[in-house]
């Protein structure tokens, strides 16, 4: 029996998510001077709890009830499909949680909500240089060989 589970986010949530929230971001560069607006994560934590938002957070925690990881998702249509697709957008283990099986399990955590949305895809990005990761997910789907741009129009 695994000493955690994986659960929807609570409301009450907020203080223990926080710390992993931030850690994410501070990953991708977003700290500090960089770090997100309040009104941004504010405005994401708002979205888990609204019912006409696509947007969802599950997360993993411990006998003790110590929040572990984060994963956040959202539905969207697509070209090609008629059932909805989803995007995995967030992904943060704790540090000294790695390697225990959290991440694989939120994961699949999404795969499952997914099938139960009537859903058949689930895709991702992560850095180039996040080896680690890359590890994990090499061993759940498969690359399909695209290269992401973005650009932020001003």
């Amino acid at each position: 029996m695994m000493p955690w589970r994986v659960r929807p986010v609570a409301r009450d949530d907020r203080a223990a998510w926080q710390p992993l929230w931030d850690g994410y971001n501070a990953f991708y560069g977003r700290s500090g001077d960089t770090a997100l607006p309040a009104v941004v994560t504010d405005s994401t934590w708002a979205r888990f709890f609204d019912a006409y938002e696509p947007v969802h957070a599950l997360v993993a925690e411990d006998a003790d009830g110590r929040l572990l990881g984060l994963v956040h998702y959202l539905f969207h249509r697509s070209t090609t499909r008629i059932e909805p697709t989803c995007y995995l957008q967030d992904l943060f283990t704790a540090p000294e949680t790695r390697g225990r099986g959290v991440g694989r399990a939120l994961i699949e955590a999404v795969y499952a909500a997914v099938r139960d949305a009537g859903g058949r895809r689930v895709y991702w990005q992560t850095h180039t240089t996040n080896a680690a990761a890359r590890s994990l997910y090499d061993g759940l789907a498969r690359h399909d060989g695209f290269i992401v741009y973005g650009h932020d129009v001003a």
